[in-house]
């Protein structure tokens, strides 16, 4: 434990000298202050490995700056080793409970303060190592938490996480009556695009059109990677009026992009399947990714690049109700 450094607390100038000296021999560095308060702005001034307390100071007790030591975040950690020439159990138990990690009565032998001072330090080091090594821990287990919640290609949320996500609005949705919608997009052609250009274009073409679908989209939406080229996302408190702006923002802005590893020619487009609530007929959040899929559909099969609202139970009767009035007319 040589170059450790050592805050020597003792307001005896005699006595301090002396355990400087042996100290120093020892291959410690030592600051020395006469009184608590000499000590509080050594101790803020310098780096200190262990602090060996005086139980009398001019200015204050050894017990009172040690619970001061122990209440401040940058010192509660070092090692305290009181020295007094008190050695009733009750100075002992004081000092204890004041925050003191050992106890030495003076006078002292020096070789058993060595000693104690080396046992304080090998103590800490192992302290430090063990929260070193915890916080190694935690900072690995925030990096699987995130690649077990994330898309390993765009750093979207998988479909995983987002079940979770949307679930979870579903239920804030219902309990305060207010409005959820759900997009199901699809990025159209994407076959062709693979077997044009490779799966490595494919794949970029996939990074690059996230980022241009989340730039349309508010901080409070949720966007994942449902899977293959298809994405998903949530939008809380918008009805089904209100996501047509963010699906024709989308479209827009991804039909005007050119991802940068294909031709300038080549145009990537976006086919979008909307559902919302409140609405009678959708009792579970995955009805409404249901609904939202069908949607998406219909716009595939209508042409692409372009946006479907899901029909509604009462829309679809309403519509039949039409196509059964304009046959009797005709």
């Amino acid at each position: 434990m040589s170059k450790a450094r050592i805050l020597l607390v003792e307001d005896s100038e005699l006595q301090a000298k002396s355990a400087i000296k042996f100290l120093e021999n020892d291959g410690y560095e030592v600051q020395w202050a006469k009184d608590g308060k000499a000590a509080i702005t050594l101790i803020k001034t310098h780096p200190i490995d262990i602090v060996l307390l005086d139980l009398v100071l001019p200015d204050m007790t050894g017990n009172q700056l040690c619970h001061w030591l122990r209440q401040n975040e940058d010192t509660k950690g070092i090692p305290i080793i009181m020295l007094t020439v008190k050695s009733e159990v009750k100075d002992k138990v004081a000092s204890l409970e004041a925050g003191a990690d050992d106890y030495l009565p003076k006078p002292y032998n020096e070789i058993e303060l060595n000693a104690r001072i080396y046992a304080c330090l090998r103590t800490k080091a192992l302290q430090d190592d063990l929260r070193q090594n915890n916080v190694m821990l935690e900072n690995l287990l925030k990096k699987v938490a995130v690649l077990a919640s994330t898309d390993y290609l765009t750093g979207l949320y998988n479909r995983r996480q987002f079940e979770k996500v949307i679930k979870n609005e579903y239920l804030r949705a219902v309990r305060y009556n207010e409005p959820l919608t759900c997009l199901m997009l699809d990025l159209d052609n994407f076959k062709m695009i693979n077997d044009s250009f490779g799966h490595s274009a494919g794949d970029t073409v996939l990074k690059e059109v996230s980022q241009v679908i989340t730039a349309c989209l508010r901080e409070i939406d949720h966007i994942a990677r449902w899977g293959g080229e298809e994405f998903i996302v949530a939008l809380p408190k918008t009805d089904r009026e209100g996501a047509l702006t963010p699906a024709s923002r989308i479209l827009k802005a991804v039909s005007e992009y050119h991802v940068s590893i294909l031709p300038c020619e080549e145009m990537i487009t976006f086919s979008i399947g909307i559902a919302s609530i409140p609405e009678p007929s959708i009792t579970t959040f995955e009805q409404l990714i249901h609904n939202a899929d069908e949607a998406l559909y219909r716009a595939k099969k209508n042409g692409r690049n372009r946006f479907e609202i899901h029909q509604t139970a009462q829309n679809l009767i309403n519509s039949r109700q039409q196509d059964t009035t304009l046959s009797t007319i005709s």
